[in-house]
């Protein structure tokens, strides 16, 4: 009995190890899908929040403007709120298309002062910037002549970010149902190989708890080995591509990042589990001649 028992253990051994190294190369694909997925989100916002939006001024009374511009800072949707002044307006207008022209002709700068902000990526849509407008004309009416934003762009932006987020979501289920079916297999065909020793001690009278402690123990480890071959091989990854593509970094979100480390403990840990368990029960209910 003892030496079938480690004559057992002696073949499960190299079936840990390539289920350990599945499971790895599995959620490391599924790391690579959610690292992809806060990059795409992440760029989304960047683009979003580079969107200007213009208050032009009526008014050239100091105090007046510097209240107008205590009042957009103060608002939970602005961020880099700035006074444009007549020179400030003219380089900006110098960078799109050259300004030699009307200056030559004129002795004047035509432009308007303004107060320019970035609204914050959750208000960048149309129905939230349209009643941020309104709720500052509603303020400052008097003093502002017109509050302007690229709205086709912003039409635009969002138009694609939902199409495309609904295409991500549709790949991202079906890639995390794979990912899911994948690891319960590979765990399952490396049960396998324990299926007479589970019957073994069964029939030694060993309780269902007895047989499946030690082998949920060995889940667990396999699954956080797993997780960190996983999570080290996106690392690498990781810094390799910010190195090709420095904008990366800028955009990297660092928390959201160790949730999705997290994230892969947990599913290499849980789905290890899961299906140790259930391989085991299922065992323990075949009969003996089944396992053959």
């Amino acid at each position: 009995m003892a030496q079938f028992g480690k004559a057992s253990s002696k073949r499960s051994k190299p079936s840990y190890i390539y289920s350990i190294v599945g499971v790895a190369l599995v959620l490391f694909i599924m790391g690579i899908l959610g690292w992809i997925f806060l990059n795409f989100k992440s760029m989304g916002n960047s683009f979003k929040e580079d969107i200007r939006i213009s208050a032009y001024l009526k008014t050239e009374n100091k105090d007046t403007i510097n209240l107008i511009q205590q009042y957009l800072s103060a608002q939970p949707y602005a961020k880099n709120v700035e006074y444009i002044n007549k020179d400030a307006a003219k380089n900006i207008w110098s960078k799109d298309g050259s300004s030699d022209d009307w200056a030559k002709i004129l002795d004047h700068n035509p432009l308007p002062e303004s107060i320019d902000f970035y609204a914050k990526a959750d208000y960048v849509n149309k129905d939230s910037l349209d009643k941020i407008m309104t709720n500052i004309m509603a303020a400052y009416g008097n003093n502002i002549d017109e509050l302007q934003y690229p709205r086709m762009l912003v039409n635009n932006l969002n138009e694609r970010a939902s199409r495309l987020g609904l295409i991500f979501l549709v790949v991202a289920v079906i890639l995390i149902a794979i990912v899911i079916v994948s690891i319960d297999n590979t765990i399952r065909l490396a049960m396998f190989s324990n299926r007479f020793l589970i019957k073994t001690m069964q029939m030694v009278g060993a309780t269902r708890g007895f047989i499946a402690r030690p082998m949920n123990i060995r889940a667990v480890i396999n699954g956080l080995i797993s997780a960190g071959i996983a999570i080290l091989l996106l690392f690498i990854l990781i810094q390799w591509a910010e190195g090709q593509f420095p904008q990366l970094g800028t955009i990297r979100d660092t928390r959201l990042t160790i949730i999705l480390f997290g994230g892969m403990i947990l599913t290499g840990v849980g789905i290890s589990l899961f299906s140790t368990n259930r391989s085991v029960i299922k065992y323990l209910k075949m009969s003996l001649d089944d396992l053959y």
